[in-house]
């Protein structure tokens, strides 16, 4: 069984293009259900998420922590997607886990597309380069599926190389998380179309007295930033971002 999150679309590719090609269920983190009693029958299960600063995002963080005694002894699969590198961006997944609670048995980190829309370095794909994105993830996944199949235990991203990668990338990202989850700005063109009220992932947003406003609670996913149909919303800078990040689903309006 799979379980991921996907801010924009990424990471539910990967998901989904795993259970398809081993048959296995996938469910988002997102879904009103029971999970603890999926959790519970199931040897393997697999987690994919994208990795902010090769961390966990909180979001999934917490998802572990509430079904923490569910997942005691099992086997896990780890994929993260990734805009560059990430160093140890699914080795940071145990971290979450007592040593010796859960078995990795593989790992690995898939490059996908930037959709962090707002920062002028990092700019967004086009039509083109997200076609090479997805056909590299697609050879790349069947590579995987096949050494899953033949017991071939991979860990990408716990050597010493990528560790140290790692911690030099995430050694900021506690206090950047911190900042970022009250860092959410609303410019006056918004229409109170209450979508990011309906599609946030971490109920971040209320509508009060016909206007709507953050409640410091964002994980910073980007999925209202890509989606706001009057790009009026920004994460840690202010300003209209210009171009979004429509994702491997284009314009639907489930991305999650």
């Amino acid at each position: 069984m799979m379980l991921y999150f996907s801010g924009t679309g990424n990471s539910k590719y990967i998901a989904e293009l795993f259970c398809e090609r081993m048959n296995a269920a996938c469910h988002s983190i997102e879904e009103k259900i029971d999970f603890s009693n999926l959790i519970a029958p199931e040897k393997a299960i697999a987690f994919c998420y994208p990795v902010y600063g090769s961390r966990v995002p909180r979001i999934m963080r917490e998802f572990v922590k509430r079904h923490m005694e569910s997942l005691k002894d099992k086997k896990l699969i780890i994929f993260c997607t990734q805009m560059y590198f990430s160093g140890d961006g699914a080795r940071a997944f145990t971290d979450i886990f007592p040593r010796g609670y859960v078995s990795v048995i593989y790992a690995e980190h898939f490059l996908m597309p930037n959709n962090v829309c707002n920062f002028f370095i990092l700019p967004l794909p086009g039509e083109r380069s997200i076609k090479k994105y997805v056909k590299k993830a697609e050879r790349k996944m069947q590579t995987v599926c096949d050494e899953i199949t033949y017991g071939v235990i991979k860990k990408r991203g716990f050597n010493p190389v990528s560790r140290a990668l790692g911690l030099i990338q995430g050694v900021f990202y506690p206090k950047f998380e911190k900042i970022g989850m009250d860092r959410v700005w609303i410019g006056d063109n918004c229409t109170q179309c209450n979508l990011c009220v309906t599609i946030c992932p971490m109920n971040n947003f209320e509508n009060e007295s016909g206007k709507v406003k953050p409640k410091n609670n964002c994980t910073m996913c980007y999925r209202c930033i890509n989606k706001c149909p009057k790009k009026s919303i920004s994460v840690y800078l202010r300003g209209k971002v210009k171009k979004q990040y429509k994702g491997l689903y284009g314009n639907q309006e489930n991305q999650t």
